[in-house]
């Protein structure tokens, strides 16, 4: 049950940002409105750099591949009533994940990416996960050796979400706090965002609760599985309260002005 509606709450998260990312940068971009992403990425359109730009432009507009696909792929129902749909779905979210996280990677060293140093480094690392996650969870699908692919599917699933979770995560402890406390929002650094970086993307708290999950779920003791489903719990409303926040907040907001 904790998973289940876990799963549910994030699903719904991830559409919502998947339909302002096509919705926002989409109808810039139709447009020519290049220089409405700078409102959302600092640095994101740099005039007369038609490379650059295009890196960006890939890694935002693929992104909407990875946060609208991939709940799809983790839905019963879906597996099991269009497996074709499933299997080319899945080719697709893992080269789109890969194609994104190297975009990220060239962007956050090329670009004057927001934040300090560690910021970057934490980033980089998240990127570096989702490759490796991808590459086994295609591998194992192809020596159709389909629990392991399974689990490091959703590993790949946790890590390439990393970004997002990162939005909402900061949503939640500004709505908490009625608004920046622990960093400076107009350098964006401080001891919070340290953390947040640092458990979010190179040390993932999703991938730790994941693994609990594996191992409850394998051990089957019962106070083992509540302690595990409260925690699960626990992150799920988390994440409503910051979902609720960045649609309220920002999400809509951005749109109403283009």
């Amino acid at each position: 049950m904790a998973s289940t509606v876990w799963f549910g709450v994030t699903t719904i998260g991830l559409w919502l940002f998947g339909i302002y990312i096509l919705l926002f940068y989409g109808k810039a971009t139709l447009q020519g409105d290049f220089t409405s992403w700078n409102d959302v990425l600092p640095h994101g359109y740099v005039t007369g750099d038609w490379l650059g730009n295009l890196v960006v432009g890939i890694h935002v507009l693929l992104a909407s591949i990875l946060v609208i696909g991939g709940p799809l792929q983790f839905i019963p129902s879906v597996r099991r009533y269009a497996p074709r749909f499933h299997r080319w779905l899945g080719r697709l979210y893992i080269i789109t994940a890969i194609i994104v996280s190297t975009a990220g990677l060239i962007m956050v060293w090329t670009r004057g990416a927001v934040g300090d140093t560690i910021q970057h480094i934490s980033i980089s690392i998240l990127a570096i996960y989702c490759i490796i996650f991808a590459v086994l969870s295609f591998l194992y699908a192809k020596a159709r050796q389909f629990d392991k692919h399974k689990s490091w599917a959703l590993r790949l699933f946790m890590v390439v979400n990393g970004v997002w979770l990162f939005r909402v995560e900061l949503m939640c402890w500004l709505l908490i706090h009625g608004g920046p406390v622990g960093f400076n929002p107009k350098t964006f650094s401080g001891p919070f965002l340290t953390a947040l970086t640092l458990f979010t993307y190179a040390i993932p708290i999703s991938l730790g609760l994941l693994e609990l999950y594996f191992y409850a779920h394998r051990k089957q003791r019962k106070a083992l599985s509540l302690s595990v489903s409260a925690l699960i719990f626990l992150a799920t409303v988390i994440q409503l309260v910051g979902i609720a926040g960045a649609t309220i907040g920002m999400w809509l907001p951005r749109l109403a002005k283009l």
